[in-house]
């Protein structure tokens, strides 16, 4: 008899997020977006071109970063 316990390749598929995820996300993302305003602004300052990263691309990184945090603990 084999045993399969010790070498078992479980295959986990793309689940779609939690609802519970979702608000945290949300949540996150609303209270990020004055500081991603300013942060993108004083870039926009300092650098003097619009390449910089935009507000709602900020804002969507950092809640991408800490609700897993959250989530992990």
């Amino acid at each position: 008899m084999t045993d399969q316990t010790s070498d078992v390749h479980m295959v986990r598929g793309h689940r779609p997020p939690k609802a519970e995820f979702m608000v945290y996300f949300t949540i996150i993302f609303i209270a990020a977006l004055p500081l991603a305003f300013i942060a993108s602004f004083l870039a926009m300052v300092r650098q003097g071109d619009l390449k910089t990263k935009g507000p709602i691309a900020r804002a969507w990184s950092q809640a991408r970063i800490i609700t897993p945090m959250i989530f992990s603990a």
